[in-house]
């Protein structure tokens, strides 16, 4: 199963101290808009989100469809597929993508220590 870019989404209590903080361990940032409490950063192939006020606990997140630079990989599994697998499988969703859609779309999991994992497929 590939899920594609991986990055962990962090809740921040001050997205520029958090900015500072991770620009001191090499990180750059990469996109995101401050004045709207979140930024992405990169360290080579590393991602993590600094969101602000939009989210209690961090956030494994997976991107099917997209490498670490946001461009399209293909061929990439589809959510719907992964989150087919994940039901055979018997692991409980917390949100489910529409079966009968296509294009975007995400799954919510919580791992067995309750940390959120989310699947989230931009195209």
């Amino acid at each position: 199963m590939k899920l594609g870019a991986f990055s962990m989404s962090l809740s921040v209590k001050d997205l520029e101290i958090s900015k500072n903080f991770y620009e001191t361990l090499g990180f750059s940032v990469y996109a995101g808009q401050p004045e709207k409490n979140y930024l992405i950063m990169k360290n080579g192939n590393a991602l993590i989100g600094l969101f602000q006020g939009m989210f209690e606990q961090n956030i494994i997140t997976f991107n099917p469809g997209w490498d670490e630079n946001a461009n399209p990989v293909n061929p990439f599994d589809d959510v719907r597929e992964i989150q087919k697998h994940l039901k055979k499988n018997n692991l409980k969703l917390e949100r489910e993508a529409d079966e009968t859609t296509s294009g975007p779309a995400s799954v919510v999991l919580f791992d067995p220590d309750g940390n959120t994992i989310l699947i989230d497929q931009h195209v």
